[in-house]
């Protein structure tokens, strides 16, 4: 099997057959029980990996959950609207590259 080095897309990850540790139990938990939740992890911990196993989930996708804990939790699998927000295509190091929308007023 492959290792998923640089991959933080979960369908690419189920689809093209990469190893993947299944901890969607924990985000069904997650899911079940609510509440607001701020992920505060280093570089290259996973989040955006739960942030794009969350947005399949909620998305419905099931066949991308077939073999993995979820898929004998969930009964339902409904579709919800997702709203993804992609800000790593850009670095804002400097003013130059980044203008505040506050800095007119």
């Amino acid at each position: 099997m492959l290792y998923p080095i640089g991959i933080q897309n979960f369908e690419k990850i189920r689809e093209g057959g990469y190893v993947y540790v299944d901890k969607t139990a924990l985000i069904y938990s997650i899911v079940k029980t609510g509440g607001y939740y701020f992920l505060s992890r280093p570089r290259r911990f996973g989040k955006s990996l739960l942030v794009s196993t969350l947005e399949a989930y909620f998305q419905g996708k099931k066949e991308l959950f077939e073999g993995l804990a979820v898929e004998n939790l969930e009964q339902d699998w409904n579709t919800y609207p997702v709203l993804h927000l992609d800000l790593s295509g850009k670095t804002y190091r400097n003013e130059k590259t980044w203008k505040s929308p506050w800095t007119s007023i």
